[in-house]
């Protein structure tokens, strides 16, 4: 072993330390770290907007701040844009994730500390190897790099402004790169095609261990790597190939696509929850299909349900929340547009649940994201299906027609027959959405199915310098877009 790895095992054993402490003592971690942030912003011109420096406890907190989404707090990060400092965090923020907003296509611009990303989604990322290597002793992954696949940054102004991935690469280029690949110029490549096919040529001889980002990106790439090699999988390529981070989406419809490109017992799959918001939980246990809440990340959690907002030791399990946050990225009970279900309070553990503003309700049928994705798992291992992507939209009632559902999927393999596909997707859907199948006994039909090509929502992101398809949008907005491509393609 490295000297280099041997001085990190020691830190991941702080770490390890560090975390088993807030696993013990939730409460009083978050208690800290609102301390922390209160402390941090009683001299910005948020904190005396709203009196911080005569806040000293969580009711206080909640009576004294309000609740803000986006467009609530766009007028503070207009400010951080224009390079005013102490706005919300101490300092000038000079990093933004930028993102389009789920409901339109204007821009979000996310802050970004140079603090956090040192200890909040850089820590995450170390956290989660140090996890792995607790629970696997004696993996080989620190003799080999790990491939990551990044979006791309530039700048504005001042500004560095970009996906959060590329923000990260850039930053942490120099102390990052003898453990990751490919070079950071080729990271950095602002047109996937191109990038893709350079980080094929230069890492396919390199000893790659593991790979990081978000499934459908890196199922492209990996195809790209054996295409250029002339290998029939993975581990061809990557003999010492052993684990997967991703993120970002449900990972279960591509679970056997992979396992396709990699056919190995000894592959590991760990999910991380690294949004442009934070880092804020890793899978810890293998056993398991959650992940940790991580609590010592420069964030204070808040949890709504409904009308109610609680912090972390009034939810339940079994409870899907909306989760809000007030961090070191300087957002203060900031809703993230982001649902987590908790399956565990001892310790915490979430499951990703969806967007606030990824359900369909059109009808009554209040279908969410973790509805459609656990459905679409069983109706493929009913009918040999390997889905690359989805999205759903409603089909409208009208005076001749009754309402639906229609699906546009993309296969990597197609079920043994679309009719007996639909018919299982139908049965998942009604067995997991009590509400769904009231609805199909009364207002209705079965979905709709529109079958698309290999690569088609690939093109269709790459238009739009996105990385995820939206999975449930509660109007027609994306569906009639993607029609208009489809015709166009014709």
């Amino acid at each position: 072993m490295s000297l280099t790895s041997k001085i990190f095992r020691l830190y991941l054993d702080y770490r390890l330390r560090r975390i088993d402490h807030f696993r013990r003592h939730p409460h009083a971690v978050q208690q800290a770290q609102l301390k922390a942030r209160l402390a941090a912003g009683r001299h910005t011109a948020f904190g005396r907007d709203y009196g911080l420096s005569e806040v000293r406890s969580i009711e206080a907190f909640e009576k004294r701040v309000p609740t803000f989404d986006y467009e609530a707090f766009k007028p503070y990060v207009e400010r951080m844009l224009a390079g005013e400092k102490s706005v919300t965090t101490p300092g000038r923020v000079g990093f933004y994730a930028r993102s389009s907003g789920t409901t339109s296509d204007r821009s979000k611009y996310i802050p970004i500390t140079r603090h956090s990303i040192l200890w909040n989604h850089t820590l995450g990322m170390r956290d989660v190897v140090g996890l792995y290597l607790d629970a696997f002793p004696q993996s080989k992954l620190l003799t080999g790099r790990t491939l990551t696949l990044g979006g791309t940054c530039f700048r504005e102004g001042e500004n560095l402004v970009g996906d959060l991935s590329a923000i990260l690469l850039h930053e942490t280029a120099r102390w990052g790169m003898s453990m990751r690949a490919p070079r950071i110029e080729t990271a950095l490549m602002p047109d996937f095609e191109q990038k893709i096919a350079r980080i094929a040529e230069e890492c396919a001889s390199q000893h790659i261990t593991a790979f990081a980002g978000v499934p459908s990106w890196n199922l492209e790439l990996m195809r790209r790597v054996l295409e250029h090699t002339g290998k029939r999988h993975l581990l061809e390529v990557w003999p010492d190939m052993e684990l997967f981070l991703h993120g970002g989406v449900e990972f279960a419809p591509y679970r056997r696509a992979y396992q396709e490109l990699i056919p190995s017992d000894g592959m590991h799959y760990r999910e991380t929850y690294n949004a442009s918001e934070g880092f804020f939980a890793a899978a810890d246990d293998p056993s398991r299909d959650d992940m940790l809440l991580m609590l010592d990340y420069g964030t204070f959690y808040e949890f709504r349900n409904g009308d109610q907002v609680v912090p972390l030791e009034g939810v339940e399990c079994g409870k899907t929340y909306a989760m809000l946050i007030t961090s070191d990225n300087g957002l203060w009970r900031y809703e993230i547009g982001d649902t987590v279900t908790f399956t565990s309070t001892d310790p915490y553990r979430i499951r990703f649940a969806g967007r606030t503003r990824q359900f369909i309700n059109a009808f009554g049928e209040e279908l969410i994201v973790d509805n459609a994705d656990r459905a679409l798992v069983e109706a493929c291992r009913k009918t040999g299906a390997v889905v690359n992507e989805y999205t759903v939209a409603p089909c409208y009632m009208s005076i001749d027609h009754q309402g639906a559902h229609e699906w546009i999927v993309e296969f990597d393999v197609a079920p043994d027959s679309v009719e007996h596909f639909a018919e299982e997707l139908d049965r998942a859907l009604r067995a997991v959405n009590s509400d769904y199948d009231a609805k199909r006994r009364s207002t209705i039909e079965r979905q709709h199915l529109t079958l698309v090509e290999k690569g088609f929502f690939l093109r269709w992101l790459q238009q739009r310098r996105k990385n995820k398809v939206p999975r449930l949008v509660p109007d027609r907005r994306i569906a009639d877009e993607l029609h208009n491509l489809l015709h166009k393609n014709k």
